[in-house]
């Protein structure tokens, strides 16, 4: 069972409150001394000691001073980036809308020679029909209540689909049948949507397979995840985007999608449940 990355992202914040509790040891200082040095309430320090909070540039600075410790500053204040992205609220992420996220994926999508995709609950961004995008944009944007720029994200987003048409680009999806009948948007715009995958799957850069409701699992439903090439996976949760980077995590989301990969159906077999998924629209 692959690790969960929400529990990798914790167990990095406690790497890093490790070392920084090493570096206070290590100068002779007490919590309550560090705080004195450092300006705050020792309750900070034991929060950061914890794993509980995470420290800012200026926290790291500060403790770094107060350790006598300046050659590992910059060490320190980079672990504490990398810690801080591997879990991103979407909510922050969209604070100021959604179109700098699509404009962040599709940079992502063109750094990336092969992008293997596990889907669970709606059709992946690059494959969106801008009324499906739209429709499914829109209920996001509402549910967070983050400001509302869904027609430029939803531009951005759709324009991710040109990495289907260009050279050095190959993506391999796998979505559970599911995905073919939630309902997003009204039946006109989920029937485009059914169509649009039909007339995408000859494309040679895609590989396009659906796991049936009749499937004998031997891999359980997993939320969406994206691994581009080797070096990166983004697992989507509802509350937040989740990067993992560990080799030994990486290699198990390859092996969970390898996995659902052999549960799906391809070619004709796949086309008949779009269509199927087509005709239960009326």
């Amino acid at each position: 069972m692959p690790a969960s990355p929400s529990s990798s992202a914790q167990a990095a914040r406690e790497a890093l409150a490790v070392r920084l509790t090493h570096l206070r040891r290590d100068a002779g200082l007490s919590g309550k001394e560090l705080s004195s040095r450092c300006g705050w309430h020792p309750a900070k320090t034991t929060r950061i000691q914890k794993g509980e909070a995470a420290p800012s540039d200026t926290d790291i600075r500060a403790w770094r001073s107060a350790c006598d410790a300046e050659e590992q500053a910059a060490d320190l204040i980079a672990t504490a980036r990398a810690v801080d992205s591997m879990y991103v609220e979407w909510r922050r992420r969209h604070r100021d809308g959604m179109r700098r996220t699509q404009e962040d994926f599709n940079a992502r999508h063109a750094r990336t020679r092969m992008c293997r995709v596990y889907v669970s609950n709606v059709v992946p961004g690059f494959l969106q029909t801008p009324a499906y995008a739209t429709a499914l944009m829109q209920s996001i944007t509402d549910f967070q209540g983050t400001p509302n720029d869904v027609s430029e994200a939803v531009a951005a987003r759709v324009a991710r689909s040109r990495y289907l048409y260009e050279g050095g680009h190959r993506f391999v999806l796998v979505i559970e049948e599911c995905v073919l009948r939630y309902l997003q948007g009204d039946h006109q715009t989920m029937a485009a949507q059914l169509r649009h995958l039909l007339t995408v799957m000859p494309l040679a850069s895609l590989s396009l397979g659906v796991i049936p409701f009749t499937s004998r699992r031997t891999m359980w439903p997993l939320e969406a995840f994206y691994a581009y090439d080797e070096r990166l996976v983004v697992v989507e949760t509802l509350t937040a985007e989740i990067d993992v980077s560990q080799p030994r995590e990486i290699a198990d989301y390859l092996k969970a999608f390898n996995e659902l990969r052999d549960l799906a159906v391809y070619g004709r077999q796949a086309r008949a449940l779009i269509d199927s998924a087509l005709s239960a629209l009326g």
